[in-house]
């Protein structure tokens, strides 16, 4: 492996520079590990290094300054495509052609995917495969400014799988040189992408981030991020469309560690763990309320388990705040071999980093996998802020909040609960929409964010809720329904639930199922819950306890006075999620209008 080479910058001036910088400083070191090309589950994994990455994503830039598609400084270019190689070869080959980056969801309908081609005014649409290739050409006659669509492999075309030659071993000496001036001229306040929010409602809206804004962010998190320098890994499964993904490749490959792909399953993530065994994982909280969910299954199978299991998690939290009892290192040491090296053991054994953002991650998940030696670091940002504002590390972390302002940044709560921030990450606005623009940046650059929260004593903030969220009952009572919500989600047979009551006399819920914990309890207790397990009287019971659960901790306004367990899950497919995992409210309450109008009947 090269070894790094001194120097006191800790990043590259622009992201045009990005892999000219790290294979400087990290060589013949591993940058990418990917499933081998043809390997299935289990099978195994290739590497790339740090100067192989730079002659891919030089490949791309040199391609994309061509004449067959002869971009020019500051178009814009359009990604629709998985997570894997490819897209990060894209990626840094248009920062280096001096392009901007329009990610685009794989899983966008026809409508969104129209609007950000549209109106971003891509000029090339690199698309995952003939499938979205297809999609795309489909809208052809609404999109004047594109002007060529490829396929992600054809525009990296040439370039090896494992064991074959390097890419393009002699490239034009003109045309190389043209994609080094093109990645030099590039200003920190040049456009870098232009990332459409995922919006809840409505079309989505273009952030521009700039060089300098993620540049910002970098200065802000590399010193957070524990470790992640050479000998590191961090796995990826997130989709490189949301700007945290984005966030997380750039700072692996800044620190000099590897980048670890997963193989394009959801469904092999766990497994995966097991065999790249990463020392750093970004996630959702959903895969550590799952694992979570899975041990107490399994404590619950047996006679006493539970109480065992809470006594492990007690012993833990205490070693690990370095308080344990000399009284209780028996049960410590039986709890090491019975329950904390099999669930470090089930993310690979060296996970020594996590971090968790997006959405609230159960309070309960987070002592359990900290009694086990796994610290979850909670973190918040939005795309407007090139993915971060606040973050828990391993110098400063409160739980139960999103941590401190990072470096640079400055949070302050306005009169009415609404969190604004301030600072270089901060985006300079909208794409073409000054009246969004207006609405988002104050005149003294503050960002409405548009969450309520809170700041304690030591300028931890915990956000609260969703400003725009807010019930508000016919009797005039304020209600956060996401408070609600997330309180009868603690139960693991409960997948989401959506508060309903605003302009009502009291709060309703609807309910989905988590079919997986669902269908392991009814297998041990021995219960057919049928077709609609929701319909059944002893899967209902379940819910029923949830909702009292949460019903006990908030206050009297804001208790669920009846609920309706519906039949399917929310998800992106049927319109009632986000690309990243977040309710589509309004839509929710038109599919399920006649449910809602018969829980007030």
């Amino acid at each position: 492996m090269a070894m790094a080479k001194e120097t006191d910058a800790v990043r590259p001036r622009t992201l045009a520079e990005f892999t000219d910088w790290t294979a400087q400083r990290y060589g013949d070191g591993p940058a990418l590990r990917h499933r081998a090309a043809g390997a299935d589950a289990g099978g195994g994994w290739a590497s790339v290094s740090y100067a192989e990455l730079r002659a891919r994503a030089r490949a791309v830039g040199r391609a994309l300054l061509g004449p067959g598609l002869a971009v020019a400084a500051g178009e814009r270019v359009a990604v629709l495509a998985e997570t894997r190689p490819a897209w990060t070869y894209t990626h840094f080959g248009i920062l280096a052609a001096g392009a901007v980056l329009v990610p685009v969801y794989p899983t966008a309908g026809e409508e969104e995917l129209a609007w950000v081609l549209a109106d971003s005014e891509a000029v090339v649409a690199v698309c995952d495969d003939a499938a979205q290739a297809a999609r795309v050409e489909t809208l052809r006659a609404k999109l004047p400014a594109l002007r060529a669509v490829v396929r992600m492999d054809d525009l990296v075309s040439g370039l090896p799988g494992a064991g074959a030659a390097d890419p393009d071993p002699a490239p034009d000496p003109a045309a190389d040189a043209a994609l080094s001036a093109r990645a030099a001229a590039v200003e920190p306040s040049a456009d870098a992408a232009i990332v459409y929010t995922s919006g809840t409602t409505g079309l989505p809206k273009g952030c521009r981030l700039t060089h300098g804004n993620l540049g910002a962010v970098q200065d802000a998190v590399l010193p957070l991020s524990g470790g992640g320098g050479p000998g590191d890994s961090t796995y990826l499964y997130l989709p490189l469309a949301h700007v945290l993904a984005q966030l997380i490749q750039f700072t692996a490959l800044l620190k000099g560690g590897e980048l670890c792909y997963f193989g394009g399953r959801i469904e092999d993530v766990l497994s995966e763990l097991a065999e790249v065994r990463p020392t750093h994982l970004p996630s959702v909280p959903r895969l550590f309320e799952k694992l979570h969910a899975v041990v107490l299954s399994m404590a619950e199978a047996q006679e006493g388990g539970r109480e065992r299991l809470e006594e492990a998690v007690r012993v833990g939290l205490l070693a690990a705040e370095g308080r344990l009892p000399e009284a209780d290192r028996a049960v410590y040491e039986a709890a090491e071999g019975q329950l904390y090296a099999l669930v470090r053991g089930a993310f690979g054994g060296r996970l020594t980093y996590a971090l968790t953002g997006a959405a609230p991650i159960a309070p309960a998940t987070l002592d359990f996998l900290r009694a086990c030696g796994i610290a979850v670091y909670e973190g918040y940002g939005m795309t407007e802020s090139g993915g971060v504002l606040c973050a828990n590390h391993p110098e400063a972390v409160r739980p139960g909040t999103v941590g401190r302002p990072v470096a640079g940044c400055e949070i302050r709560i306005a009169p009415d609960g609404e969190v604004l921030a301030r600072g270089p990450m901060v985006f300079p606005g909208y794409h073409a929409n000054a009246a969004a623009t207006a609405q988002a940046l104050d005149a003294e650059g503050w960002l409405h964010t548009g969450d309520l929260g809170e700041l304690d004593a030591d300028g931890y903030l915990r956000i609260t809720g969703r400003k725009k969220e807010l019930i508000i009952t016919s009797a005039g009572k304020n209600i956060t329904p996401t408070e609600v919500e997330f309180a009868v989600q603690r139960s693991r047979y409960v997948s989401r639930a959506v508060l309903i009551g605003d302009r009502r006399p009291h709060p309703v819920a609807l309910i989905t199922l988590d079919a997986e914990e669902v269908a392991a309890w009814a297998a041990w207790e021995g219960v057919d819950p049928g077709p609609e397990p929701g319909a059944h009287p002893a899967v209902r019971a379940l819910v029923q306890e949830a909702v009292e659960a949460a019903n006990a901790g908030v206050s009297r306004p804001a208790r669920i006075r009846a609920f309706h367990v519906l039949a399917e899950d929310f998800s992106v497919e049927a319109g009632t999620l986000t690309p990243t995992l977040k309710l589509r409210r309004e839509e929710v309450a038109r599919r399920y209008a006649a449910q809602i109008e018969a829980l007030y009947a």
